[in-house]
């Protein structure tokens, strides 16, 4: 069952052998693919759906700086009470049904990025009544959800799968807030949505590592996860507690199984990518562990949680991946430059101040340094990829050998497995033999 392409039924027109057979592409020190003739540097259609998305990773840090009592460039009085929404839905939303849509690569399949990012924008605007903001919001989780579907019927899949039903719990998390003043009720869900979507993903690009039973395995935890939370909305105590249980599981299954563990040994985007997703399995245990202590109602547990999470495991595991994604989806080239070391680093410097010394320790001004010191990130971060793209191909000098398994067999290179929906991870392998065709940059064949 797990990577299985459907058959197709009577009289139903086969899907073509690309949409359902994994591709792997190799990837130079510059993070561009061999053999594909640079990705294009001219924007894509694509990029108009982005801009929303980027608009509420604006919004959403602005009102981040309110939130920590700092000024802000906008100070629209609902911002601080949609943080949380622009970021998750509005941001990570859009750009997540967007790289799905590319790997559906049918019209209807946009509708999903779209409502998401109309919403996300929608939050911010004073004239829009906030409950009509909401209500498309959850429109487009609506979609999203929907989005998996004809996914789902091109490859039966368990990751896949996973991913369906982590769409479900966003969906329940919009809807919940609809009626509802706060995020109190709706931040658990969120956070089933972004851990098992980023997880089933890492599962969906590891089988060589993990296995062929790590979708099931992915899948029972996913249900548990959502189990945690239904039980969380009769006794929230007890629903935390087990909430924190699953990640810790989930976490250390995941670290066990990542390729990340053996290529941070190597060089260039490689360890830059396995850098990244090793931290934000480390933030995603520390929610767990704050989670073991009960629901968090005061403010310093409730910050640790959402902040390790959100930030630390969510945009991690988005800078990890950039380099690879965002080209496939957008068509423009993002080459890798040691310069993206440079945020990645001051994203774990600030969540170490604002969670351990601010939250954990109690200083406040640590808090709202940490937290000044995440927006910068987070700035940097796209100032890097936006310059990195307008620079093009970064030189290489020369290609060292990493001290990892490549070592020990020099032809081998790190390679890009694509499941054909989207997302990349580098593992390592005997190389592939060059094709005379170039690939095409496009989500549907390789990233």
């Amino acid at each position: 069952m797990t990577g299985a392409p459907r058959p197709a039924a009577p009289g139903e027109k086969p899907l073509p052998a690309r949409e359902t057979t994994p591709r792997v592409v190799s990837h130079d020190e510059s993070g561009f693919s061999r053999g594909s003739g640079r990705a294009s540097r001219r924007p894509g259609l694509r990029l108009v759906w982005m801009l929303p998305a980027g608009l509420a990773l604006l919004a959403g840090l602005d009102a981040g700086l309110l939130l920590l009592g700092l000024p802000a460039p906008v100070t629209a009085e609902r911002l601080p009470a949609v943080h949380g929404m622009l970021l998750v839905l509005g941001f990570v939303g859009t750009l997540i049904s967007l790289e799905r849509a590319t790997a559906l690569a049918r019209p209807l399949g946009y509708v999903a990025p779209a409502l998401l990012g109309i919403g996300g924008i929608l939050l911010v605007v004073p004239a829009v009544p906030l409950v009509i903001a909401k209500i498309v919001l959850a429109a487009g989780a609506a979609s999203f959800l929907v989005l998996y579907v004809p996914l789902w019927r091109r490859q039966y899949d368990h990751a896949l799968l996973t991913q369906l039903l982590a769409a479900g719990l966003a969906l329940a998390g919009a809807l919940i807030w609809i009626g509802q003043d706060t995020m109190t009720r709706v931040i658990p869900w969120l956070i089933g949505f972004l851990v098992l979507t980023i997880a089933a993903e890492r599962v969906e690009l590891a089988r060589i590592t993990m296995g062929p039973r790590a979708g099931i395995r992915l899948l029972l935890r996913g249900w548990a996860v959502t189990a945690a939370l239904v039980v969380g909305l009769v006794f929230p105590d007890v629903g935390a507690i087990a909430l924190g249980l699953v990640l810790l599981s989930l976490t250390g299954w995941l670290v066990a199984h990542d390729v990340a563990r053996r290529t941070i040994r190597a060089t260039g985007v490689t360890r830059y990518m396995a850098a990244c997703i090793l931290a934000g399995y480390v933030w995603l245990a520390v929610a767990g562990l704050v989670l073991l202590l009960g629901m968090p109602e005061a403010q310093p547990a409730y910050d640790a949680v959402i902040h390790a999470i959100f930030l630390g495991y969510t945009f991690s595991m988005i800078m990890a991946h950039a380099t690879t994604i965002l080209p496939a989806v957008l068509r423009i080239a993002l080459p890798y430059r040691r310069a993206f070391w440079a945020p990645i680093g001051l994203l774990q410097v600030a969540l170490v101040v604002r969670v351990w010394f601010g939250d954990g320790l109690g200083m406040p001004v640590a808090w709202r340094i940490g937290g000044v010191l995440g927006v910068i990130a987070l700035l940097l971060f796209v100032v890097t990829a936006v310059g990195s793209a307008v620079l093009g191909p970064a030189p290489v000098a020369g290609r060292a050998q990493p001290a990892g398994p490549r070592a020990a067999n020099p032809g081998a290179h790190p390679r890009e497995e694509n499941s054909g929906m989207g997302g990349g991870m580098l593992r390592v392998g005997p190389p592939r033999p060059a094709k005379s065709s170039p690939a095409r940059a496009d989500k549907g064949d390789a990233p």
